[in-house]
């Protein structure tokens, strides 16, 4: 099975499936000497847990990370990272009466054709429990990127219809404080009570909502990607597209760049105690590919959850019958709030590598 791995220089390869043994990462390309300990990975890792609130999935993973490689007294060797967190919680006899029964809104359909064989215990190898190992990985590219002054946050900005407040310009470590303080994941409070109670509507009717999250990083030096094929936004585009449910990739005005004119959408560029400083940023941090030095700032477009215990028609494989499934088992009744940690840890991963790639490029 192909596209395990990812990255050029600093590269992870993810493993395992949900309701297997375990999942995790191996992380190649690190340079040695970078202080690192479990803690560190763990805080990233609790961020994305299940079974947080009461608007997120009753899964109770406790997701204790192990490194089984790569460290000594407390530093890293330049060697493969190895990190493994166990699967203790899972109930596969949800997942029975689903063996013949493609689940609609998931991967089911398109991993019988292309492998001829799936594991239907929660989709396996598809399930969202494989961000473990992601998050696991960006956990050490932010490690990385915090010696460089870099620092990668993110928020939800709107779930279920219900759009946040969030002036431009907006300072991301508050953002990042006030996102954190409400199981929604979005710095405007009264968006986030507003979000919770649409959640508790949709999941009391046996339905889900979806969303957008943005993440966006500051200190990012200009320089920061390729010109032609490896641009720094579509290596983003890539690694956030990757993700599981994301649907949509914005970077900087968006889709809002195709309504705007030229005099619009151009930023300014004006002299600066510190150098050169744009006076917007919709291109987002990024021009021909190549960071600027402004701040990088990604949207994604969140599909609502597909698991929904409403019920829901498809085939019977084994019969070729139409049938009606109804989806037990433990799901988030919408996925921005967890996919945050997930985005954060993938555009930490890009910018870690573009960093090491760009120290290879010139003397």
């Amino acid at each position: 099975m192909a596209g395990n791995s990812f990255g050029t220089i600093f590269r992870i390869t993810t493993w395992g499936e949900s309701h297997g043994r375990g999942v995790g990462v191996v992380v190649d390309g690190c340079p040695s000497g970078l202080a690192l300990s479990e803690k560190d990975v763990q805080q990233e890792l609790d961020r994305r847990r299940p079974g947080q609130s009461s608007v997120s999935t009753q899964r109770t993973e406790e997701d204790r990370v192990e490194i089984l490689s790569g460290l000594f007294e407390g530093k890293t060797t330049g060697t493969p990272i190895s990190m493994l967190v166990w699967n203790r919680d899972a109930k596969s006899s949800a997942y029975d009466a689903l063996r013949d029964r493609p689940r609609p809104g998931h991967a089911d359909l398109g991993y019988a054709a292309r492998y001829g064989v799936r594991d239907h215990r929660g989709g396996g190898r598809s399930s969202g429990r494989e961000t473990v190992g992601r998050v696991a990985g960006g956990a050490v590219a932010k490690k990385l990127l915090t010696e460089s002054g870099i620092e990668v946050a993110g928020y939800v900005r709107e779930l279920g219809g219900v759009r946040a407040d969030i002036s431009e310009g907006a300072d991301l470590s508050r953002l990042r404080d006030e996102a954190e303080k409400n199981p929604v994941r979005c710095p405007d409070q009264g968006a986030a009570e507003e979000m919770v109670r649409a959640l508790k509507m949709a999941r009391s009717a046996g339905d889900s909502l979806g969303g957008v999250a943005e993440i966006a990083a500051i200190g990012v030096p200009a320089g920061l990607g390729e010109p032609v094929f490896d641009k720094l936004d579509a290596d983003l585009a890539c690694a956030l597209m990757g993700i599981g449910a994301v649907k949509a990739v914005e970077i900087g005005a968006g889709v809002g760049a195709a309504r705007m004119k030229g005099s619009e959408m151009n930023d300014p560029i004006l002299p600066g105690t510190e150098g050169l400083i744009f006076e917007t940023n919709n291109a987002g941090g990024i021009l021909g590919g190549i960071s600027t030095g402004a701040p990088i700032v990604c949207r994604i477009s969140v599909k609502p959850t597909p698991s929904i215990s409403m019920p829901q028609r498809t085939v019977d494989l084994s019969t070729g019958e139409a049938a009606v499934i109804e989806i037990k088992g433990r799901h988030d009744p919408s996925i921005p709030p967890r996919i945050v940690p997930v985005a954060e840890a993938m555009v930490a991963l890009v910018l870690a590598d573009h960093l090491l790639r760009r120290r290879v490029a010139r003397i």
